[in-house]
């Protein structure tokens, strides 16, 4: 008998989230930049640090949905690092700078 799939506690929130989502015409994964666009590359992102901001970051995630730019907003948990942002969660990780085989996932940046 196999054991059984642990699932992650509660999710805890950093103190820096980016809000990110897929562009609704080709699937890549965007994330909000400081303008209220949408940026390919997480090192343009903005920076949400507490729950006002971290409000208004979802709201124009929202907003984007309802005008058919994107699709699935939702802010994520990131480290503010001497190299910019990185995702916390692996999934994340993985979004923002590829697959795993890379050695260093993290040096590499969208173009």
């Amino acid at each position: 008998m196999s054991a059984p799939i642990q699932k992650s506690g509660a999710k805890t929130r950093a103190e820096t989230q980016v809000v990110t989502a897929n562009r609704l015409d080709d699937g890549v994964v965007v994330y909000l930049d400081p303008s209220g666009g949408w940026t390919e590359r997480l090192d343009r992102a903005a920076p949400l640090a507490g729950p006002a901001a971290l409000a208004a970051g979802l709201d124009a995630g929202k907003r984007a949905e309802a005008q058919q730019i994107v699709v699935e907003s939702y802010a994520i948990d990131v480290a503010r690092e001497a190299a910019g942002l990185r995702p916390l969660r692996l999934r994340e990780q993985i979004r923002a700078f590829g697959p795993t085989v890379l050695q260093d996932p993290s040096s590499t940046a969208r173009a």
